[in-house]
């Protein structure tokens, strides 16, 4: 009989800790969203703004710079005849034989099907070739300052307007150096001589940005060396108009 009581009263307590502890889990199962001071309503218009400036917030597109899309090269222009073509800081053009000059630094940029233009690293400026075949450096683009670029015997490289030729041959005028490393008219220079080949010696392999193209002024187009040191914003380059042709 004590032995029943006794087992009892054990089997009481233990159904009440068990009830206690029941009471207890069940509290801290109800008391954890209080870790959230907010009260409920808060809680869900928090919410609902949040959705709102999720859907409505409109991110604007991000503008990026138009990056280099030319692959070109930095290089020296060594003439046959002995001189490095070279491009000094007021755009005059000539004949070097200093192989380590920075002015004899051009960058070679495609603008077309084997057609390029020559632009001096360190004035900025392109080489052109005007109707009188004539060249000058600008710093504005246009249709004068590209070049065909054609490999000729024994790996020479010349280089002819791409805009200018003779009317009844049809013969290209082409970019030349004298003997005397004085550039040439582009209509007294024959590609079958050593005043017009070339032979790049590349420095490095650059990106480059496409030129913009801009119109030729008329004026530009047909003026003549006059001896004046600008034209139209542009530098002519002094020629020596009697020399012999393809010298």
């Amino acid at each position: 009989m004590a032995a029943a009581i006794a087992s009892s009263l054990i089997r009481q307590k233990r159904q009440a800790r068990e009830s206690n502890s029941d009471r207890v889990a069940t509290n801290k199962r109800r008391t954890s969203p209080s870790k959230d001071p907010r009260s409920l309503c808060e809680r869900h218009i928090f919410g609902l703004f949040s959705k709102v400036r999720f859907c409505s917030g409109k991110k604007k597109p991000v503008r990026r710079k138009p990056e280099p899309q030319l692959k070109g090269i930095v290089t020296r222009l060594f003439s046959e005849q002995g001189f490095y073509l070279q491009m000094t800081p007021d755009g005059t053009v000539s004949g070097t034989k200093d192989e380590n000059s920075d002015y004899t630094l051009f960058n070679l940029i495609p603008v077309g099907l084997r057609v390029v233009a020559i632009q001096g690293v360190k004035a900025g400026l392109y080489v052109a070739m005007n109707g009188e075949g004539f060249l000058y450096s600008t710093k504005t683009f246009t249709v004068e300052c590209k070049f065909k670029e054609s490999v000729f015997e024994n790996y020479y490289v010349i280089y002819s307007s791409t805009i200018y030729r003779q009317h009844e041959s049809g013969r290209a005028w082409f970019l030349g150096l004298n003997k005397e490393g004085t550039v040439m008219k582009g209509n007294r220079v024959k590609k079958t001589k050593p005043c017009s080949h070339f032979v790049p010696r590349p420095i490095e392999v650059c990106m480059y940005k496409e030129p913009s193209l801009h119109d030729l002024d008329e004026k530009q187009r047909s003026r003549k060396d006059s001896g004046t040191p600008t034209m139209n914003g542009a530098r002519v380059v002094s020629q020596d108009s009697s020399e012999p042709v393809g010298s």
